[in-house]
């Protein structure tokens, strides 16, 4: 049984599948993956050291899947900004044909870059409003982001029970859902919520070809709905991460009255997290994960991942409806 949606048709992919764009985790080896399965894979252009590294990585995806990917590239408030326009410029001329876009304002100048060569916007979003923002600038799919998800989850605390639907109700071009996604029973609860297809990042973080060290996959595991921490309230830029001594840690801080964002800088710093998922010592920072880590127990291929999504979905949909509407 394939389920077919206005996602699957428009990214010209087998499965209404999608792995989101994951700073450190985004390379070739698990984008080719979640392709060769049949669903969308996403390269993380900021996890490259500079435009000229992602056409490499680019070709080096080319070179393990004929099949579509995608690209993310989220725009950050910084002090000193990448250089957003010449990542994206990397990916038109490296013939990518789908970006997945996040941040700020100032994405709208990589839809402009984008646009004109064809390439399909799929813009991750938090609120309906910005939903609605991005439709009428002429995204071709919004991402919708419960509050359950990892990364940054915005400011409304709206879970994706409710917000899926209410954006389905004002949101007419295709949608994904995401945020505490990791299985077949939530591919069809996103389905009947008005959504066409789900976005998965933690999930696909706790599967073989995810490039991290196996301890941050057994954390995964270990971990259960509650085990995460949200983070960076008090400066209006929520994040949520995975629960370790170090996130408690940053936690504990951020709760004194006095306190500011560089009492916490040293423990949530990119570098002391890349070097996390790389050697597996949970003691050097901060990992994202979102609540779906209460539904993560083992690490399978992603093959095997979206082979047993599917199937579950089928079940639900064949047989277990099937049954109650007997």
């Amino acid at each position: 049984m394939a389920f077919k949606t206005r996602i699957t048709e428009l990214l010209e992919i087998e499965h209404p599948i999608v792995q989101g764009g994951m700073q450190g985790v985004g390379y070739a080896e698990l984008a080719s993956a979640v392709s060769n399965a049949g669903g969308l894979g996403t390269l993380t252009a900021l996890t490259q050291p500079s435009p000229e590294a992602l056409r490499e990585e680019i070709e080096r995806c080319r070179s393990m899947t004929d099949k579509p990917f995608a690209v993310n590239i989220t725009v950050l408030p910084t002090i000193l900004p990448p250089d957003y326009a010449g990542y994206a410029k990397a990916a038109i001329d490296g013939g990518v044909k789908i970006f997945e876009t996040a941040g700020t304002q100032q994405v709208r100048e990589i839809w402009e870059m984008a646009k004109p060569h064809g390439i399909k916007i799929l813009h991750k979003c938090t609120a309906v409003r910005h939903a609605l923002s991005a439709e009428r600038h002429g995204c071709d799919v919004i991402s919708i982001d419960g509050f359950e998800c990892a990364g940054h989850p915005g400011e409304d605390d709206i879970p994706g029970l409710i917000l899926i639907p209410s954006a389905a109700d004002k949101v007419k071009i295709p949608m994904l859902a995401s945020g505490g996604f990791g299985d077949g029973r939530g591919l069809v609860a996103a389905l009947a919520l008005g959504a066409e297809g789900i976005n998965m990042g933690t999930r696909f973080c706790a599967t073989k070809e995810a490039p991290i060290h196996d301890n941050v996959k057994a954390k995964y595991i270990e971990n259960d709905e509650r085990g995460t921490n949200l983070i960076f309230r008090k400066f209006k830029n929520t994040a949520r991460v995975g629960k370790n001594e170090v996130s408690d840690e940053v936690v504990e801080i951020s709760a004194r009255p006095d306190s500011t964002f560089e009492d916490i800088r040293h423990l949530v710093a990119g570098a002391v997290g890349r070097e996390l998922l790389q050697t597996g010592d949970l003691s050097k920072g901060i990992f994202w994960a979102g609540m779906v880590q209460g539904l993560i127990h083992d690490v399978p291929t992603c093959q095997e991942l979206i082979d047993r999504i599917m199937g579950e979905a089928e079940e639900i949909v064949k047989g277990r409806f099937g049954r109650m509407l007997g």
